[in-house]
């Protein structure tokens, strides 16, 4: 397939890896002639310098018989105009836009752009994406990532194990033993900075990043076995009224839970801005790393605060001032994966990974066919894939046991009908069964070869 990727900037230069990766045919555009080299001396992809809106850009890129545009540069303007151009002028079959703006999204999603005036496919929306992943954050406060897959029946949760785990230095098949009655599965281990698909006869350790995939309804019992205490957000602070924060109030304010919510903003215009947006949340305009202003915001009686400013370094901060000031529990936004190491040593509970989450949600896009969902973990380290299994696939008709998956992945969920599953080595897969397998990025082709699945586009 031939894909042409506008931007190669953090999201692009991910999502070109992914791509470029699976054997597709992938061209990178970007102004910035140094980013274009570093992608084609690091991926296997061809590179254009230039405008991604300029025609004779477009052209050199090969948009003539290009399957897929994904416009993913720092400008909403020329996400559009590049969809635009390269519908008009060379009838690429489907465009996808990353837009920033909620005066754009406010009318795209309002259906006032909907029609052929705009040929854009798919909008992908950092913020309300970010949004999103902050409000599973907070329906699982203990986690460092939570992600729904299943149509919500099965989460992923992050968690990080200390040392009064009940669960350490315990076999996994020793635990599965024990909890046999309960819905869930270790599916990924970070060690040490090494993220790796556990054996049955692994154990785990203090510090251990852990991944597991749990039905819905064994949520709270499985953090509870991980030595984790479950509680709901009721009160929070957010830190950072630009477009993020912005989404993630409107979005607390729109639950059904009524969260009470206080924002803080240090620029006096956006505070305005925010104040007159929202309803119930009360805005205040000051510093986010100032104790008395913290201290007015009551941060000792918060269940939660969120930074999400747009710089990496002052969200670090932020959260470090907070857990100081007696914040119970503090999320970050990071852009910056290799910032993500930090977290831990400076006692910040989680992080959201906008940059992973734009990758996974284009890339769920990308991959059409029966692949339902996929969510990136890490810095591009692995993926859980939720897929349906297909007749022609090799897994259909075969046990777990007798299925031959590739070292670096595990099946974590099954979902039979309307019933999920923990997949037991004698649990026969049929046709129509969806199925969430945990992959490090190096084995996602031979899974994707595995399933057989039809990729189309149209």
């Amino acid at each position: 397939m031939k894909i042409i990727i506008c931007g190669a900037g953090q999201v692009g230069w991910q999502i070109a890896r992914h791509l470029s990766g699976e054997r597709n045919d992938v061209t990178v555009i970007d102004n910035n002639g140094e980013l274009v080299r570093r992608a084609t001396e690091a991926l296997d992809v061809q590179g254009v310098a230039g405008f991604a809106s300029h025609p004779d850009v477009l052209d050199r890129a090969g948009a003539r018989d290009a399957d897929l545009i994904i416009a993913v540069t720092h400008s909403d303007e020329v996400n559009m105009v590049t969809c635009q151009v390269a519908h008009s002028v060379f009838q690429v079959p489907r465009k996808i836009a990353r837009l920033r703006s909620p005066a754009y999204l406010d009318a795209i999603y309002s259906d006032l752009y909907r029609t052929d005036h705009l040929p854009i496919d798919v909008v992908i929306s950092p913020e309300r994406e970010v949004a999103e992943a902050a409000l599973a954050r907070l329906r699982a406060p203990q986690t460092f990532e939570a992600e729904d897959f299943m149509d919500r029946r099965v989460r992923l949760l992050g968690l990080v194990l200390d040392d009064d785990c009940p669960a350490l230095n315990t076999p996994l098949r020793q635990l599965n033993e024990l909890f046999s009655s309960l819905t869930a599965i270790v599916v990924g281990v970070r060690r040490e900075g090494r993220l790796f698909v556990p054996e049955a006869n692994d154990q785990l350790f203090a510090g251990d990043q852990i991944y597991v995939l749990s039905s819905r309804e064994d949520v709270t019992r499985t953090m509870e076995i991980f030595g984790k205490e479950t509680h709901r957000a009721d009160r929070v602070i957010i830190i950072g009224g630009g477009n993020v924060g912005l989404s993630v109030a409107k979005a607390l304010e729109a639950g059904r839970d009524r969260v009470r919510v206080k924002m803080i903003e240090r620029n006096r215009d956006r505070a305005e801005l925010a104040a007159d947006a929202l309803e119930r949340t009360i805005v205040l305009h000051g510093d986010g790393l100032s104790l008395e202003l913290l201290e007015e915001a009551a941060i000792r009686q918060t269940d939660a605060v969120m930074t999400l400013t747009d710089d990496d370094k002052v969200n670090i901060l932020a959260a470090v001032r907070a857990k100081q000031a007696g914040a119970k529990l503090v999320v970050s936004l990071v852009n910056d994966p290799t910032l993500v190491s930090l977290m831990k040593p400076l006692g910040v509970d989680a992080y959201i990974n906008p940059r992973s989450i734009t990758v996974s949600t284009i890339l769920r896009h990308v991959r059409h066919g029966r692949v339902r969902d996929i969510y990136s973990i890490g810095d591009a380290e692995a993926e859980v894939i939720e897929a349906q299994v297909l007749a022609t696939s090799s897994m259909s008709g075969r046990t777990i046991r007798e299925i031959e998956l590739p070292e670096g992945a595990l099946i974590g969920m099954i979902l039979k009908g309307d019933r999920v599953i923990k997949p037991m080595p004698d649990i026969r897969l049929s046709e129509g069964d969806i199925i969430c397998i945990f992959a490090m990025t190096p084995d996602v082709h031979e899974v994707e070869r595995l399933l057989q699945v039809a990729i189309d586009f149209f």
